[in-house]
């Protein structure tokens, strides 16, 4: 499998998923010391700006904003307080942001009886909960400023999309002189990860030991100690993140592994558009990394080679912000690009080397985003909010490399995507999405790759949902070491991981989903899916042998959200049957994976 650059969006920074956990494992407290430090106490006694207010003092104040004459809900999403005027009329009233409470809610909620147990209340005494200072940063608005329902919605966007959190609601609880309060709630989850993953899929497990956390300390920065094993590979981990480093929006990634096959060395820091009105960007990368690649036909590995990948990008951008509904962006930069490509001395089989690449090129980017999102419930996760994203998009990014200023040969390179949505106003969401990358090599097209998906949503009603999505993707005289396939590890569940390789690609998905209220130990939410795949390669790939053409499978599983934990989403437990291919294949398919979606 071909080596990926983090370069290929501008600073795409994202946490990386974690491998399945064993279910035992998901509330396994850690000795995670829980209790706020000084420098906590100081953050929090000023994010909430409610003066001459600390502990219960401030639980009688949140009460009197609430309009309850009793202790404020402390847990869950908070009600509307009735007398508040409509936001429109907030709006076009003058109002401002006054008093912004940040009610940020531990995993377990103790007053409620079934939560009120010995293990729920040592969870939440060995948790250090959000930092209130935290919480505050990544709001949009702030006291004195004009009140505005869209930075409401887009500050509880940004919090939803911290993996430390299992929702965020923000709520106005007073209206008074021309001032609204605002109570900002989130729950937190289970940050903690000591113990042993699994998982499986495409007839291969990977397995690992390791030490997570993504919330330090309440600070919401990343620290992993891992070794694993999957089917490439071996890994030994250090990992640190930090999404707002300096209690600003500056995202900080240090990833350093030693590999069987090499090694890891990357190092981002980003200051990204973090918000549709964010007026400036800018960041720099850098990666060192020796791997194996393997490339895989019939789920065989048909060719190995050394893949040594430098990197470095320096950018940045900028915008005139939110106008009429519409962002538009410009982004500028310079990237360093290299492979080189040896023999592996333990591969016996047939070698065939990619070609040695060196680009530095300037390139520019254009960035258009519509501000349209939509709140759903039980789509892509089970009992969370989803925000969908239904507005128009594009990106394109040109740069030119150029044999005088050191790269191996001239070429223009190309990035590109764009995205929209649809919604009846009813029951149905539709989905579309497209990519277009590669260069144009010395006057020729090369590692031309074009992919596109639909994706289609139809509510039943709360509990069943219809789904289906297809995607399509296309290659033109790719790198060698760029593989277009298809098997268990990417759709077709019922067959051997990479199971078929070609030129081109397309996979049709339906699926029957069923979304329960079984909540088992009060820590998973329950889901299950009935689903068909079909799908096939096209095209004469290198070293791969004929296609078998179209391929299909049934099958069955479960879904278990993680209600308390915010390492991994959704875990997959499915049996998949194929319908056809070559006689060596299994014929029943064992799944267990972690995915970010149903």
């Amino acid at each position: 499998m071909g080596a990926h650059s983090p370069f290929d969006r501008t600073f795409a920074f994202a946490r990386r998923t974690a491998a399945a956990p064993l279910f035992v494992l998901f509330m396994l407290p850690g000795p995670l010391c829980a209790a706020d430090t000084a420098s906590d106490a100081a953050a929090n006694a000023g994010a909430v700006t409610l003066a001459g207010t600390s502990g219960a003092a401030t639980d009688r104040a949140a009460a009197a904003m609430d309009g309850f004459s009793g202790a404020p809900p402390s847990y869950g999403p908070p009600g509307q307080t009735p007398g508040i005027p409509s936001d429109a009329e907030l709006e076009a009233a003058g109002a401002v942001v006054g008093e912004v409470l940040i009610d940020n809610q531990n995993i377990f909620n103790l007053e409620d009886p079934k939560d009120d147990v010995k293990l729920f209340r040592l969870a939440n005494h060995l948790h250090s909960r959000t930092r209130k200072a935290i919480i505050r940063d990544q709001l949009l608005f702030g006291s004195g400023e004009r009140y505005s329902r869209r930075l409401i919605d887009e500050s509880e966007r940004i919090l939803r999309a911290d993996s430390y959190f299992y929702d965020a609601w923000i709520r106005p609880v007073r209206y008074h002189d021309g001032q609204v309060d605002l109570r900002v709630t989130t729950r937190d989850v289970w940050t903690l990860n000591p113990g042993f993953n699994f998982g499986r899929s495409g007839g291969s497990n990977s397995t690992g030991v390791q030490l997570e956390e993504i919330n330090l300390l309440g600070t919401g920065a990343g620290l992993k100690l891992a070794h694993t094993k999957d089917v490439d590979r071996t890994k030994s981990q250090l990992e640190v993140s930090d999404m707002h480093a300096f209690g600003t929006w500056t995202a900080v990634d240090v990833n350093y592994a030693d590999l069987s096959d090499g090694r890891m060395r990357d190092l981002t820091l980003n200051h990204p558009f973090y918000a549709l009105d964010t007026r400036w960007a800018a960041g720099v990368a850098g990666m060192d990394d020796v791997q194996t690649d393997s490339l895989y036909d019939r789920g065989q590995i048909i060719d190995r080679f050394q893949d040594r990948h430098q990197a470095v990008q320096v950018y940045g951008g900028w915008s005139k912000g939110l106008e009429n509904g519409w962002v538009r962006r410009w982004s500028t930069g310079v990237t360093y690009d290299e492979h080189r490509f040896e023999p592996v001395s333990t591969w016996t089989g047939v070698t065939a080397l990619p070609e040695d690449r060196r680009f530095l090129y300037p390139w520019i980017q254009f960035d258009l985003v519509q501000d349209d999102y939509l709140k759903l419930w039980n789509h892509d996760q089970i009992a969370r909010t989803e925000d969908f994203y239904l507005g128009t998009t594009a990106s394109v990014r040109l740069g030119w490399a150029d044999a005088a200023f050191g790269s191996s040969r001239s070429a223009l390179m190309l990035q590109s995507s764009a995205g929209h949505g649809f919604r009846d106003g009813g029951s149905s969401t539709l989905l579309l999405a497209g990519t277009l990358t590669g260069r144009l090599d010395n006057g020729e097209p090369r590692n031309v790759l074009l992919a596109g998906s639909v994706r289609y949503y139809l509510e039943q009603n709360e509990n069943w949902l219809f789904f289906t999505t297809l995607q399509a993707t296309k290659g033109w005289r790719l790198d060698l070491e760029d593989q277009i396939l298809l098997g268990g590890d990417n759709g077709l569940r019922g067959y051997p991981l990479r199971y078929q390789d070609g030129t081109a690609r397309a996979l049709w998905t339906v699926e029957q989903r069923f979304f329960t209220d079984w909540y088992p130990f009060r820590l998973f939410r329950v889901g299950a899916a009935v689903f068909f795949d079909t799908g096939r390669t096209w095209g004469a790939a290198p070293l791969a042998a004929p296609g078998l053409g179209l391929l299909k499978d049934v099958g069955f599983g479960l879904r278990f959200g993680n209600a308390r934990s915010g390492l991994g989403n959704v875990v997959h437990v499915d049996l998949a049957f194929p319908f056809n291919g070559d006689s060596t294949i299994k014929r029943v398919q064992f799944l267990v994976q972690t995915e970010q979606h149903f």
